[in-house]
């Protein structure tokens, strides 16, 4: 039965956008005497299912964090193999005929040939529907100074909240409705600290994984049990 109501839920126009923190995947491996390695693997499976999941409840804009400004730190194996699965990703990508694709993030100290491939991929996918921004040496505070930044080369010399949003990495779409944070972690990390003003929260202690349809499900209900008040009362509130 339960099953059943995943299959026919559909969302309306109060989740527009879904951001996940992929949290878990060495913790993941870890737990099965894996390399960490492994646990990006069948994270990035986790991954390519939930925006499908994404896509079939009605959501139109998924945001992921797959790589961090800070993620360099770690060991060169493990960022060599997320390099790969990147790479791998887009090659299979380009025969998606439903997604626009695009990469927020710093892409300049990133290889010549994998930015190529990011630039066509989001340049062939411009006009799709359905909205999937990979978060790819990313951070909520560098994309905040770049947007500072342009505005001052375009010689603007005072700033609103629209002006730096329009400059923003996130500027073809709104700001997250519900952001997601699996492995029991509860904080931003760098994520869309911007775009996150309103936005709701829901933290899961699954390892990312593990996260499936059902989880998803969960995460999308508890977001519907909200009332959003954006700083104000709803009606009958008074």
């Amino acid at each position: 039965m339960f099953f059943n109501s995943i299959k026919k839920f559909k969302v309306d126009d109060r989740l527009k956008h879904i951001a996940f923190i992929m949290d878990g995947n060495g913790r993941w491996a870890k737990a099965r005497s894996l390399p960490r390695q492994v646990g990006h693997k069948y994270g990035a499976k986790a991954f390519e299912e939930t925006v499908k999941n994404c896509h079939a409840f009605g959501i139109k804009i998924v945001t992921v964090y797959a790589f961090s400004t800070e993620n360099w730190s770690r060991p060169e194996n493990e960022v060599n193999a997320i390099m790969e699965l990147l790479n791998t990703y887009i090659d299979r990508a380009k025969e998606q005929k439903d997604i626009r694709f695009v990469f927020i993030g710093d892409k300049s100290v990133l290889s010549q040939e994998l930015r190529d491939k990011m630039i066509e991929l989001e340049e062939s996918t411009l006009l799709y529907d359905n909205v999937l921004n990979i978060a790819f040496n990313y951070g909520g505070r560098a994309e905040i100074i770049s947007a500072c930044n342009s505005l001052i080369c375009e010689g603007v010399k005072e700033v609103n909240e629209k002006d730096i949003s329009s400059h923003l990495y996130t500027s073809h779409c709104p700001d997250p409705d519900l952001i997601v944070r699996t492995a029991s972690e509860y904080r931003l990390s760098n994520f869309l600290l911007w775009q996150c003003a309103y936005s709701e929260f829901y933290f899961t202690s699954v390892l990312w994984p593990d996260f499936n349809k059902k989880q998803l499900y969960k995460a999308i209900k508890s977001f519907y049990k909200r009332k959003r008040r954006f700083g104000g009362l709803i009606k009958g509130e008074e």
